[in-house]
């Protein structure tokens, strides 16, 4: 009998284990002050939390390949529900923390409800594509499975954390492309994020926007209908992106929205705009080969606000430089492109979506948070994966990871069971 590890992805591992381990030491070095020693035992400090979590990490992920793909298939609606039911449960006894009300405790450990909903979301997701692949239009399934992903996101924006919900939605163009719909309502799903990010940074800009769409559509398609639906799908964006900037967001968020484009403005510099001062001078103090370990003003300083979670890479791009923040971002590549490689090689469309949703969540989570430290993209709080500290997150993306090694490493189980 062959053993369930036979088939598993080695080289994605490994690329995990150097992520996690490239995360405890900025942790560690980030928060240093609550621990003393780098091997300390205790787990009542930032670092010890992470190694306990990345251990709970490891039994999940242990535990998911070992799971028969014929039960995970099954039990997809009934973690769909579970996640539906916990992101409500944590709108009704959840705590506020950062100003989201998303985290639900059971003693002394707490959840993020909004980061274990990825599962659930990209599960079901994936499955309702799969399921009727064989229609004759993948339109109607394709926005019952965007619908499946929007009513997490909704729950998600109730318990104040825009950023997690913006996840969910730029999975729906991803899982779209993968799934077999047209590269056209592919393109108009991209044009709402875009249009919105032009929208906060200059209206010129995003008329102009609006008008090259139109040019666009024409030149692509010849088909007035489509330069009709182009022009229509930015132009609403952009009206409801400056609506819901006037009348829909808090004051704190439309501030940390708006204050990336000039974060040094008076209004800015003194809170929100902090963040990406601060982030900015740690990264430019790091020159080529950094400050070394432990050796970085900004971060020994404590001057950078989350400097152990959202802001992490300030610190590897301080202490570790140019070279190693590159090295990181290769790291994920690499991740990325095998978790491609991965999709292109099961046959199954179930198991094609699940790895390729994996690797669209990553990117979403890499983009964005890199785009925030850099001031390219507005501070909305999305962590770095396997970097970042949180256990909630660890979890969550380790338990994403294990799907997608799973879905390949039992790719020949697609055709018996599902």
């Amino acid at each position: 009998m062959r053993r369930w590890y036979r088939n598993l992805d080695i080289s994605t591992l490994l690329i995990w284990i150097a992520l996690c381990a490239c995360g405890l030491v900025a942790i560690y070095s980030s928060t240093h002050g609550e621990a003393q020693e780098f091997l300390l035992t205790t787990v009542q400090n930032s670092f010890g939390r992470q190694r306990l979590w990345l251990m709970i990490s490891t039994v999940a992920l242990v535990t998911i390949l070992s799971v028969p793909m014929r039960l995970l298939v099954r039990m997809v609606p009934w973690i769909y529900l579970a996640t539906i039911g916990f992101l409500i449960l944590a709108l009704v006894i959840g705590r506020e923390v950062g100003g989201a009300r998303s985290w639900v405790y059971f003693g002394p450990i707490g959840f993020q409800s909004s980061e274990l909903a990825k599962v659930g979301g990209l599960f079901m997701a994936a499955f309702v594509l799969a399921s009727h692949r064989k229609e004759k239009s993948i339109l109607p399934t394709a926005a019952i499975a965007a619908g499946a992903l929007i009513l997490p996101a909704l729950l998600i924006i109730l318990q104040n954390d825009l950023g997690t919900a913006l996840v969910f939605v730029g999975l729906i163009p991803v899982l779209a492309l993968c799934g077999g719909v047209p590269l056209r309502i592919v393109g108009l799903l991209i044009l709402f994020p875009v249009a919105g990010y032009l929208t906060i940074l200059s209206w010129p800009v995003a008329l102009g926007f609006t008008v090259l769409v139109g040019i666009i559509a024409w030149y692509g398609t010849h088909s007035r209908s489509w330069v009709a639906a182009g022009v229509i799908a930015s132009a609403m964006t952009i009206g409801v992106a400056n609506f819901a900037l006037q009348y829909v967001l808090q004051p704190h968020q439309v501030a940390r929205i708006v204050s990336f484009s000039n974060p040094e403005a008076d209004e800015y510099r003194a809170n929100v705009g902090f963040h990406l001062v601060q982030s900015k001078a740690a990264l430019g103090s790091g020159g080529w080969f950094g400050l070394g370990f432990r050796q970085g003003t900004q971060t020994q300083g404590r001057y950078i606000p989350e400097q152990s979670t959202d802001f992490v890479f300030s610190v590897i791009g301080e202490e570790w430089g140019f070279i190693g923040g590159i090295l990181v971002l290769l790291l994920f590549a690499a991740l990325m492109l095998r978790l491609l490689w991965l999709a292109r090689a099961i046959d199954h469309p179930f198991g094609n979506l699940v790895v390729a949703g994996v690797a669209g969540i990553f990117l979403i989570h890499v983009c964005v948070n890199i785009g925030m430290v850099l001031g390219l993209l507005p501070v909305i709080g999305i962590p770095l994966p396997f970097l970042s500290y949180g256990g909630s997150a660890l979890l969550t993306n380790t338990t994403l990871l294990g799907l997608a090694l799973a879905c390949y490493m039992r790719r020949a189980e697609f055709s018996l069971y599902v």
